[in-house]
């Protein structure tokens, strides 16, 4: 085969990988679309459970033990690739840390902390949206099981907590990494000034109250998380799949300028042959 022929037959290889590289880069772009929308709506509910909070706790401020010793932290990577070093930014992150357990989240980001020695549970991650509500219901399982470990009392009873949850991750927002405390709930408006006025009217005790509360609130802020990390992976995707197409454009401009200088040199070759054997004849 010659060269010029070679080199055809690289450009519609690379011409085929660039057709799948530019599906997948649409189809994140249109994951980011639905995200978007879903992101929006999940923070304005947390938004209006930590207003609910903030009056509640104004008037009945919670009894945090004071010896939370145990750091737990949630890492939220990337089920999928073609997404940079994401789940590297977090391994980094959590390394500097002083946590003394991890649950990690992601298929490649366990598999690079299978044998962390601080890896608590380890749970596939979500591709898209729609797979996010499972993955939360493995994850509150997960913190169900560490809260019994710690403590005979239920997990959202204030009193009984002898650990913090952190969740690290993405933040799509702000577009770097965010540590958010989700376990004990409300920690930072429970710390604030008490408001003057009356007290909020509840049908429970405040106890019950609150531990309903907190239960809602971790699956509103844990949507909120994963819908975050999810657009800040997507995106991350979509640029790098931007970049992986745009190179092979630019291969796919080289070897076509190739292919013509070589089809050029056989073109002449072939008159030279032309040439020589009209002579001897």
């Amino acid at each position: 085969m010659s060269q010029s022929r070679e080199l055809q037959l690289r450009i519609r290889q690379m011409e085929e990988i660039r057709s799948i590289l530019n599906a997948m880069k649409n189809l994140a772009l249109i994951e980011m679309h639905k995200l978007t929308h879903y992101e929006s709506s999940q923070s304005l509910a947390v938004a209006n459970i930590e207003q609910a909070a903030q009056d509640f706790l104004a008037f009945h401020p919670p009894a945090i033990a004071k010896d939370q010793a145990n750091l737990i932290a949630v890492l939220i990577g990337a089920e999928r690739g073609f997404c940079g070093d994401f789940n590297e930014q977090l391994i980094s992150f959590v390394n500097t840390g002083r946590y003394s357990g991890i649950i990690a989240i992601g298929t490649r980001l366990c598999n690079r902390l299978s044998t962390h020695p601080l890896i608590i549970a380890a749970i596939n991650g979500a591709n898209s949206a729609e797979e996010v509500s499972s993955i939360l219901n493995q994850l509150i399982e997960a913190i169900t099981a560490i809260a019994t470990e710690n403590s005979d009392k239920p997990l959202f009873n204030e009193r009984s907590l002898r650990f913090r949850l952190i969740a690290i991750y993405h933040d799509y927002r702000s577009a770097q990494l965010r540590e958010r405390q989700i376990v004990p709930a409300f920690s930072a408006l429970s710390q604030r000034t008490l408001h003057k006025g009356h007290a909020p009217i509840l049908n429970l005790k405040p106890s019950e109250f609150f531990s309903e509360l907190s239960y809602h609130y971790l699956y509103a802020v844990l949507h909120e998380i994963f819908y975050l990390s999810l657009l800040a992976e997507n995106q991350q995707r979509l640029q790098h799949l931007e970049g992986a197409v745009k190179h092979l454009d630019d291969a796919s401009v080289n070897l076509h300028r190739k292919v013509q200088i070589y089809r050029q040199e056989e073109i002449t070759e072939e008159i030279e042959v032309i040439l020589l054997n009209s002579e001897n004849l």
